[in-house]
Parts: C-alpha cells; sequence; structure tokens
C-alpha cells in the first residue's frame, strides 16, 4: 500500500490535473445534495423548535362558530392554564380605504408561550377594549399610524401600535389578510360575532407534563363527544408550512439526485479519460513486476484524493447554504432557518456522492487492471470486451446501496424509489440506443460527400465512445427538458391563477335574513353586477362508513377533507362549475334523509363510493348522511366550490349565513365596496386580487426554488458534456492528426467533428423529449398537482441552445490536438 500511495502522489503531482472533472462533478453533486438537505433540515428544526410557540401551549381545542360552555371552559381549566382565541376574517376601514384582515380576539392570558410584542412608539403593551394592534402592512394600506382610528365592523377601534412580534402567527394557517388584534371585549363590541357568522375559537392549554398533550387532547373531546371539539398538538401546528416545505424539498431532492446522476456520469467520463492517458504508465510498471493489485490500489487511491478534494468543499458550500439563504432571501421564506450544523444531510451527501463515484469509476479501473501490458503497450485504443463477473457484482453492489439510501433519505419513499428506478432505466435505455445506434449507422449507406462520411465514421468505428456520449448527453438533455417544462408550467399557472371569469369579490358573514340588503348595496355600486350566492356553515367529518375518525390510526397524505373544519352548503341543483361523475343529483324538491355529495378526489383518497356513510358535526350536532353523488369541480375559475354539499330539508335548520360571489367591471371594486361596508359593516368582502396575490406570490417561490436547483443542474450538464468529450479526446487526436497527415485541413477536420457532434445531439433531442417531458409531467402533476403545460417554443430553443454547446464543447476538444506537430503525436500515440 505505501508503494501505491508513494506512486499516487507523484502521478498527481504530473499529471492530476486530468482529474479535475472528477472533482468538479463532485463538488457539484454533493454540494446540491448536502445544501438541500441542511436547509430543509434547518426550516424543520424551526418548526420543532417553535412548535409550543406556534400552537400557542400544548393542547389546543378547537370549535367553530361558538365559543366554550362555562362547563367546558372548567374542564379545560381543570387540565392546566388557558387562553381563549377567536380567529376570523372581518374588513378593516379608514375613510374611502378599506381591506381584508385577519381578526383574532384574545384575552388576558394570551399568550401562554412565546412573547408579544409591539414595535417601539407604541401606546400600550397590548389592545384593551376600543383598542387594536395592526400588522406594518395593514397600516400601509389603510395609510394608518399609531394613534389613528379604524373601523372594525361597527366599533371604531385606535391603534395603538404596530406588531413586530406574533408568536402563533405560523400556527394560524393560510391567512389571506394582514393581522389585527383585538381583546374579547373589544370582539364583542365589534358585533362581529353573529349567529351563522364563520370563526373559530381555539382554547391553548399549557400541560405540567407537555408529554401528555395528546392524550388530554382526546380526553378533553371525548369528554364533550358531541360538542364538535377537535384537539391540536404541537405536531400538528403549521401542519400546511411543513407539508409545503416537505414537498419543495422532496422535489428539490429529486432534482439533486438527478444532478448527482448526471455528474456520476461526468465521473466515469473523467475517469476513463485519465485512464486513457496513463496507458504508458501503467503498461511500464506491468513490464517492471507490478501487479494488477498495485495498479487499482494506486488509481484507488488517486481518486479518493481527488474525490475528497472535490466533496469537502460541496459538503461545506451545503452546510453553509441555510445562512447563505437566509442572509439572501430570509424575507422571503415563511419561517427563518434555525442556523445551525446538521451533519445528517452531509454524511447522506457524502456516502451518496462516494457511491456514485465507485460506481461509475469501476469499469474504467477494472479495465485498467485486467488488461495485459502487451496489450496496452500495442493499442490504447483497443475494444477490452465487457466487464467480468465480479465486476458486475460489485457495480450491482453499490447500485442497490445507492438506492437503499436515496429512497431511505427521502421523505416519500415511494417517490424516491419510482424517480431513482426511472434514472437508471433511463441510463439504460440510453445505453442501448448508443448500442443500437453504432449498429445503425453502421448499417447506412455511406455519404459521397467526404466530411458527412468521415462523420458517420467516427459514430460506429471500433472503439467508438458512441454509447457513452449518448448516456451522457441523453441524460443532460432529458433533465434540461423536464426543468424547462417544469418552470413552463409555473408561469403558466403564475398566469393563470387570475382567471379572466373570476368574481371580484367575495363576500362572507352575508345573514341569511338580509340577502336582500346586500343585493342592494352591490347593485346601488354596480348595477350590472352578477351575484351567485349559497347558504354556508362549518361542519367537520367526525365518521367514515359508521368509524369515528378519532380510530383512524394514520390518514391519507391528500385526506385534506378530514383536517379541521370545512365550508359546506346544501344545494337543491348541481352548483355551477360542478359536473356529476358517479351516483345521481337529489330531486329539487327532496326532503327525505340527508344525502351528500362529496368531491370525487376527496372522496377516492377516503376510499368512499356512492352508497357509503359519513358523519358531519355541525355547531355540535351530529348529521349522518348517505353519498348520493360525486362531482368533479373546476377550482381554476375561482367562484364559490365546495367539497362538501348537502341536500335541502335537515340540513336548512341549523344558523348559517350566506357566502356570496360579486362579478362586476374592475371599475366598481371601490364603490362595490364602500357601499357594502356602510350598509352592512360586519360583511366581510375578499377581494379576489387578494386571493391571487397569495398564490402568486407562493408560486413564484416555488418557481425561484426551480430556477435555483435548474442553474446547479446545468452546471452539471455541461461538467458531464466536457467529461464526455475528454474521454474520447485521445482518439480524436489519432483522427486528427491521420488526417492532417492525408492532406486535411484545420477546418476540414472541425468541421467533421462538428457533423458529428451535431447528428448525435439532434438524434437525442427525439429521445430527450420523451423522456423530459415524462419526468416534467409527472412532477408537475404529482408533485406539485398542477396543471402540465409546457412551452414548445422554450423546450425547442433549450434543446436548441443544449445542442450549439454540445457542438461547441465537442469543436474545442479537438482544437488542442490540431496544434500538435503529427511527428510527435505519432510517437506518443
Amino acid at each position: 500500500m505505501s508503494i501505491a500511495a508513494t506512486l499516487a502522489f507523484r502521478d498527481l503531482r504530473r499529471g492530476g490535473r486530468g482529474l479535475l472533472l472528477l472533482a468538479m462533478c463532485l463538488f457539484l453533486g454533493t454540494a446540491a445534495l448536502a445544501g438541500i438537505g441542511s436547509l430543509s433540515a434547518a426550516m424543520l428544526a424551526a418548526l420543532d423548535a417553535q412548535g409550543r410557540a406556534m400552537l400557542g401551549g400544548d393542547v389546543e381545542l378547537v370549535v367553530s362558530q361558538r365559543r366554550a360552555t362555562p362547563a367546558e371552559l372548567a374542564a379545560f381549566t381543570a387540565a392546566g392554564p388557558v387562553a381563549e382565541v377567536v380567529s376570523l376574517r372581518a374588513m378593516a376601514h379608514k375613510g374611502d380605504q378599506d381591506t381584508l384582515v385577519e381578526l383574532r380576539g384574545v384575552d388576558d392570558r394570551w399568550p401562554l408561550v412565546g412573547r408579544f410584542r409591539l414595535a417601539p412608539g407604541a401606546l400600550a403593551a397590548r389592545p384593551h377594549g376600543a383598542q387594536v394592534a395592526i400588522a406594518p402592512a395593514l397600516a400601509d394600506r389603510l395609510g394608518a399610524r399609531v394613534g389613528d382610528t379604524i373601523r372594525l365592523g361597527t366599533q371604531p377601534f385606535r391603534v395603538i401600535g404596530l406588531i413586530a412580534e406574533e408568536p402563533d402567527k405560523l400556527g394560524a394557517g393560510f391567512a389571506l389578510g394582514s393581522p389585527a388584534l383585538v381583546d374579547m371585549a373589544g370582539l364583542d363590541a365589534s358585533a362581529l360575532l353573529q349567529p351563522g357568522s364563520l370563526y373559530r375559537s381555539g382554547y391553548r392549554i399549557a400541560l405540567a407534563d407537555p408529554t401528555r398533550a395528546e392524550a388530554t387532547g382526546k380526553r378533553l373531546a371525548a369528554r364533550f363527544p358531541d360538542a364538535g371539539w377537535t384537539p391540536r398538538t404541537t405536531e400538528n401546528a403549521g401542519r400546511g408550512l411543513r407539508g409545503g416545505i416537505a414537498t419543495l424539498g422532496q422535489f428539490l431532492l429529486l432534482v439533486g439526485l438527478a444532478a448527482l446522476a448526471i455528474a456520476g456520469v461526468g465521473v466515469g467520463s473523467g475517469v476513463t479519460a485519465y485512464l486513457a492517458a496513463r496507458t504508458k504508465m501503467v503498461a511500464t510498471l506491468k513490464v517492471l513486476g507490478a501487479r494488477s493489485t498495485l495498479i487499482a490500489r494506486l488509481f484507488l487511491i488517486e481518486l479518493a484524493l481527488v474525490g475528497a478534494a472535490g466533496m469537502l468543499p460541496g459538503l461545506a458550500l451545503g452546510a453553509a447554504v441555510p445562512w447563505i439563504v437566509a442572509r439572501v432571501a430570509g424575507d422571503a421564506l415563511p419561517i427563518t432557518p434555525r442556523l445551525a450544523f446538521y451533519p445528517l444531510p452531509l454524511v447522506t451527501a457524502a456516502v451518496l456522492g462516494t457511491l456514485v463515484a465507485l460506481l461509475f469509476a469501476l469499469p474504467a479501473l477494472a479495465q485498467a487492471r485486467r488488461v495485459p501490458a502487451a496489450t496496452l503497450l500495442r493499442d490504447a485504443l483497443a475494444d477490452t470486451g465487457r466487464p467480468s463477473w465480479r465486476v458486475l457484482a460489485a457495480m450491482a453492489a453499490l447500485l442497490g446501496a445507492l438506492v437503499g439510501l436515496a429512497v431511505w433519505s427521502a421523505a416519500d419513499h415511494l417517490l424516491a424509489a419510482g424517480f431513482v428506478a426511472a434514472i437508471a432505466g433511463l441510463v439504460l435505455l440510453l445505453w442501448l440506443v448508443g448500442i443500437a445506434l453504432r449498429r445503425l449507422l453502421a448499417r447506412l449507406p455511406r455519404p459521397r460527400a467526404p466530411l458527412p462520411r468521415l462523420a458517420l465514421a467516427n459514430l460506429h468505428r471500433p472503439g467508438a465512445a458512441t454509447d457513452r456520449l449518448v448516456v451522457a448527453l441523453g441524460l443532460g438533455f432529458s433533465l434540461f427538458v423536464a426543468l424547462t417544462a417544469i418552470d413552463a408550467s409555473l408561469s403558466a399557472e403564475l398566469a393563470g391563477s387570475a382567471p379572466a371569469r373570476a368574481p371580484r369579490f367575495f363576500a362572507a358573514d352575508v345573514p341569511a335574513e338580509e340577502a336582500a340588503t346586500f343585493r342592494r348595496a352591490v347593485l346601488t355600486a354596480a348595477p350590472n353586477a352578477r351575484i351567485e350566492a349559497v347558504p354556508s356553515l362549518r361542519g367537520a367529518i367526525v365518521a367514515i362508513k359508521g368509524v369515528p375518525t378519532t380510530r383512524l390510526k394514520t390518514l391519507p397524505a391528500d385526506a385534506w377533507v378530514l383536517r379541521g373544519d370545512r365550508t359546506l352548503t346544501w344545494s337543491a341543483t348541481v352548483p355551477p362549475r360542478n359536473e356529476v361523475v358517479a351516483g345521481r343529483w337529489w330531486p329539487n324538491d327532496y326532503r327525505g334523509p340527508p344525502l351528500v355529495s362529496i368531491e370525487d378526489r376527496a372522496a377516492q383518497a377516503l376510499g368512499l363510493r356512492i352508497g357509503d356513510t359519513i358523519t358531519v358535526s355541525v355547531l355540535g350536532v351530529d348529521v349522518p348522511a348517505r353519498i348520493a353523488a360525486l362531482r368533479k369541480i373546476d377550482w381554476r375559475g375561482l367562484g364559490l366550490n365546495f367539497a362538501i354539499v348537502f341536500s335541502p330539508g335537515y340540513i336548512e335548520e341549523a344558523p348559517h349565513s350566506l357566502l356570496a360571489s360579486v362579478y362586476a367591471p374592475p371599475a366598481c371594486d371601490g364603490a362595490i365596496a364602500r357601499s357594502v361596508a356602510r350598509a352592512m359593516p360586519a360583511v366581510t368582502l375578499i377581494r379576489t386580487g387578494d386571493v391571487i396575490g397569495q398564490v402568486s406570490a407562493l408560486l413564484g417561490q416555488i418557481a425561484t426554488a426551480v430556477r435555483v436547483a435548474a442553474a446547479a443542474t446545468v452546471l452539471a450538464g455541461l461538467a458531464v458534456l466536457v467529461g464526455a468529450v475528454a474521454a474520447s479526446g485521445r482518439a480524436r487526436r489519432y483522427d486528427a492528426v491521420v488526417l492532417k497527415l492525408l492532406g486535411g485541413s484545420t477546418r476540414q477536420v472541425l468541421a467533421a467533428q462538428a457533423i458529428e457532434y451535431a447528428l448525435l445531439a439532434v438524434l437525442l433531442s427525439a429521445v430527450a423529449l420523451a423522456a423530459g417531458g415524462a419526468a416534467g409531467w409527472y412532477v408537475v402533476t404529482h408533485v406539485f398537482d398542477m396543471g402540465f403545460a409546457p412551452d414548445a417554443l422554450r423546450v425547442a430553443a433549450t434543446l436548441g441552445l443544449a445542442s450549439a454547446v454540445t457542438v461547441g464543447i465537442g469543436v474545442a476538444g479537438s482544437i488542442p490536438a490540431l496544434r500538435a506537430r503529427p511527428a510527435q503525436m505519432l510517437r506518443t500515440l
């Protein structure tokens, strides 16, 4: 081993530059994986660390459209200190300005965990009575300052300060409006809590033993079985945010694995080129008595040293990604990452990088180890046959370890396994395409023109690297197409988030008995407006097929309809933008036992069919209903759509309000808002633009992450292109020397190279369109759950640019050979 190490250090000092591509590929692959893993770990750690603060306690009991009774509050208080929070959406008014707010009423014990703080200059530490604390964004939108008066519902409130720190803000979930905070007396004075109003009451409890949170929540909910209480623990706090981070992290992990796979092809090409340049050294060592084991050790030490030199900086950069992202884009993140050192993502990236390097370098190492010295001295370009069974077994073991680790480190094991299998299948497909392409080109009629004839011959002659080029270029092209299609689909979703026929407003908390007043207020401001109004109330599914949901051990990942309360309605006819896909709708005059219609995808996630039963808790009353129809909903129109629709009759007896959508010209927005505010100050108007803005911001963040990931993979793809050209560099130099001796000009030699690479790029574009398009479709539709809308022009431009870069790199790789003197080259080949 000492002799091998000595020779390895000497060889690296003399010609180690040849392994620069290996170091570059491993740097890019490990940096991408380590950075993605570290950032995801930092954000999830921040969620875990802030779990109690986000929830506001150890356990929370939640109910919709009512507050706790004295008996319920006494039971909660017996478990520990209790803080009450009532949340609802409302309109804030100041002069002619009005906007949607997320209003919260809190008691004096809030917050039990964390700290509430107002910005310097506040008139008081927290609001009392007719006082309100508002977010800076709300102050900017209303043009309000500390000391000004704004109106919430029917009550004027004095702004006492701007919110600087709100501990449970993230746990509140998706918010359309800016926060505003009042105490319970102020909330009661606003007259916003009316029968049928949509609001949520939460009771946070601080326990002496936080480990008993889940058991305590279930015990308290079971004590009042018909009251509709839903327990939440710190694990539920920020569930949507955690799911979004996990989804985006899953996608970025898949991109990182793809970049590492492409880098592995680059490693194989770089090692092949390096070992080909070491032919004389290997032959000399074998003539002097060196055994194959010494040769293998020598090159393994070299690869280990260079690989470590590439991976260590990549791991360091990956570990620094949370700090970099927090500094550069901290304001755009939904939660500030917890800056710390996370070893597991780094170890995982290092092991994956090592396995990939060994997997792709092993064939070249085995070839140099087993070829006799006489063969190496006689012909460096001779075909040495397929790898031995021992080498193939070692490669299979490495591949199994690589797949196992990649699947284990992913959040969605099934998705990761499918993705890794797809990458392996694509590599195998491209290798078979390369073999078939060589045989097909060998059988084609030879062109009469010398340059095309020479280009075709270069692709199928003995010793040609066509199969390696096809794998490298095919992987790179496919990834470029996939990322372009994903980015185009996100852009299309972003542009289509504001459909042309979307309503201008949603109106919530319209009292059913004042529907005519609301309609009159809207039509006074916009005579041609169209109004859709439907009854609405809140309810939660508490049993499926007679089995309580509390007894379900695990919920399906897409069973969103079971998580918390849902807004539901009833209708005699099929609602607009809905299509019955299974079962039959009830008659218009139906007044029998409750029937229900479920959105088709929600029903599929829960395993529900026509005739099954569900039980919905509405205001503490359990309403069993039989499923009569499944509906497909067009959610893109931003109209009023409901996952759960009841038949008329029994459900109508519950206290309820109306939800309305207002379709009107954009110029009437201000007039409608002012007219409704004067006539019905307790009604909440939600501008469609606010919804679109939230969706656009989220999609913009995802698109930015995709583009950053694309940049890393493009660099890996370029490194692979360079490696593929370098792997066939010695053969190219040999061809160039022979052609120059036969009278060929430099221009002719370069033109033949350009034709060869252009032909290869064109042939692979078709494969890349199919493979990359399929990968992009799967990511967009299954990971992001969006519509697939690739831009044909952008995909074509991407392939054209990739082809041009391929031709450029291929031609540039031949220029050094053309500068060499023929006599000198012939002596060294």
